[in-house]
């Protein structure tokens, strides 16, 4: 039983992991800042493998509802206690992030799109290559 508390305690790792990570990024994203996107998510995947891979482990240990101890209850209850409450950080720091990058992609299409209206205006007063010939009766 003292297994399945380890692995708890090693999720909670991870998670407090992709939490600190996801603060970090989202203080450079909200600086406009993308530069890391790429590795972030990476990073992000890795350590989700990681926590997929610790599931499936405490998956496999034995139920736990079957030990009387109940100190074991406790220190079991506490664990799930902060992977619920790592969890529901990520998920807000998630939502944070989404926004970030939502904003950024709607201000680069406004962007674009006054470009596309500023070379419209430009080739507006563009116009052919014309002659100038001099009246030569004046």
């Amino acid at each position: 039983m003292l297994r399945i508390i380890t692995l708890l305690n090693q999720k909670n790792h991870y998670l407090e992991k992709f939490y600190s990570l996801n603060e970090s990024e989202l203080i450079r994203f909200s600086g406009r800042n993308f530069d890391g996107l790429e590795e972030f998510y990476q990073t992000r995947e890795k350590i989700l493998e990681m926590i997929k891979y610790l599931d499936a482990e405490i998956d496999q240990a034995p139920s736990p509802e079957t030990i009387p101890d109940e100190d074991f209850k406790q220190e079991l209850r506490e664990a799930l206690a902060i992977k619920d409450e790592y969890v529901n950080r990520i998920l807000s720091q998630d939502l944070e992030i989404l926004s970030c990058i939502e904003t950024a992609k709607s201000d680069i299409i406004r962007e674009l799109q006054d470009i596309r209206r500023a070379r419209k205006a430009v080739g507006g007063y563009k116009s052919g290559v014309k002659s100038h010939t001099l009246d030569e009766k004046a």
